[in-house]
């Protein structure tokens, strides 16, 4: 076999894996994205339709206005398949980017400078500490679940928007001080130096010079907050009680396990869940790509 008809067979097995990742990865999100376009009866048919026969946006409708579809009147009566949780989803999609964009604002300042004092101060019990921190976060949730739920409401903070933040930071926290400090301890400290030499103080050079450096690390960190505080689901359960601070794990769940779910309004709750993440993803693509690749390379 020759060179080129070597390489040429590689680059197209490289691409048939990839086509074959992508279809893994997107055929889900764009079976729900076609279904939640569907109406109820439409989308109960059989044979299936690959796209919608009778394109509505009444799912949606019904989700923020309350609006019945009309794919869910049968000769005038109303069926029973309505999801009255769907109604839900809005505020327990604000609840859920309340959260999340709290946590995330909180990892980023109280993580940078945790970070930069575990990277560049010398103190006692420092290796200590990090290791502890770290430590911590290799507990699994459900260990640490009644202990959290018990300080929780010994201190009032039940179904409100605080505890649940207090306890995603626990879990983020770790995770965003290693990875910064990774980050930090990779820049070259002559420059730190210098800002000192000229009469910069340590939180001086911290945000006028090392966060700007290091602002891909500082992007991707807060991904995972974001997406962590998003999704989780262990703690929304077990410290919310209403839909004032329920998130949108817990009433998605709600919607899904409801025997009478409709499947066209819960692949649309589905949907309004998505958006979110890929807006932050698309949103600062570019120094996740940049912080993630960073900390690829020093692994």
């Amino acid at each position: 076999m020759t060179s080129a008809r070597r390489k040429l067979l590689q680059k197209g097995g490289l691409w048939a894996a990839t086509v074959v990742v992508l279809f893994f990865v997107l055929a889900p999100m764009l079976w729900i994205l076609d279904s939640s376009f569907q109406g109820e009866n439409e989308l109960l048919t059989r044979p299936s339709h690959l796209l919608p026969q009778q394109p509505t946006v009444g799912n949606f409708d019904y989700i923020f206005t309350g609006a019945i579809p009309r794919s869910f009147e049968v000769t005038g009566t109303l069926r029973s398949r309505i999801s009255q949780e769907a109604r839900e989803v809005p505020q327990a999609l604000e609840n859920s980017i309340i959260v999340a964009v709290a946590v995330t604002i909180a990892n980023a300042v109280l993580g940078a400078l945790a970070a930069y004092s575990f990277a560049r101060l010398r103190f006692a019990g420092k290796t200590l500490a990090f290791n502890f921190l770290l430590g911590s976060r290799l507990l699994p949730a459900i260990a640490v679940a009644i202990p959290y739920y018990a300080i929780i409401n010994a201190a009032n903070l039940l179904d409100t928007y605080t505890g649940l933040i207090l306890v995603d930071l626990t879990f983020t926290l770790p995770f965003t001080v290693w990875f910064l400090r990774d980050h930090f301890r990779a820049l070259p400290e002559e420059i730190e130096e210098a800002a000192l030499i000229d009469g910069c103080g340590r939180l001086q050079v911290l945000f006028r010079i090392v966060l700007p450096l290091a602002a891909p690390g500082l992007v991707a960190a807060g991904a995972f907050a974001f997406m962590f505080s998003y999704n989780e689901f262990l703690f929304a359960l077990l410290l919310t009680q209403t839909i004032k601070s329920q998130t949108l794990p817990v009433i998605l769940a709600s919607v899904a396990t409801n025997p009478d779910a409709s499947l066209a309004l819960t692949a649309a709750s589905v949907v309004l869940a998505m958006v979110p993440p890929l807006l932050f993803a698309l949103g600062f693509q570019r120094f996740l790509a940049r912080g993630l690749v960073a900390a690829l390379g020093r692994t």
